[in-house]
């Protein structure tokens, strides 16, 4: 078994900022991509910055220059910092990881999911 948790969402002004993690757990043998989406009512899940094992990152266009991901292997846990935030991140946060347990293929897990709120 294989959970993924979420931390760090809340309520924030416009400008203002917040970090978000989450953290694997369970019978985990090697993490890899971990990836943060996000779903505002009304819209579709959407990727916002993705991070391989070994650190290369990838940002959607929207959050490029405000959001940084990082991550540390030893704790199996990525960040989001979300700084400038705007209105329009409005939405539930989720993480995804790339997770072996052992086994030769690679499963996608998914997070339940934070709320993070902008106000103007």
């Amino acid at each position: 078994q294989v959970q993924l948790v979420e931390s760090g969402g809340g309520l924030v002004q416009a400008g203002g900022s917040l970090r978000l993690s989450c953290a694997a757990s369970g019978s985990i043998f090697r993490v890899n991509a971990m990836s943060w989406y996000r779903q505002a009512p009304g819209n579709q899940r959407e990727l916002v910055a993705d991070i391989t094992r070994g650190g290369s990152t990838n940002y959607a266009g929207s959050v490029k220059g405000r959001f940084t991901i990082s991550r540390d292997n030893a704790k199996n846990t990525v960040y989001l910092q979300m700084n400038s935030l705007e209105t329009e991140d409005t939405a539930v946060y989720y993480c995804k990881a790339a997770i072996s347990t052992g086994l030769p293929r690679v499963y996608d897990y998914w997070g339940q999911g934070t709320q993070v709120t902008v106000s103007s």
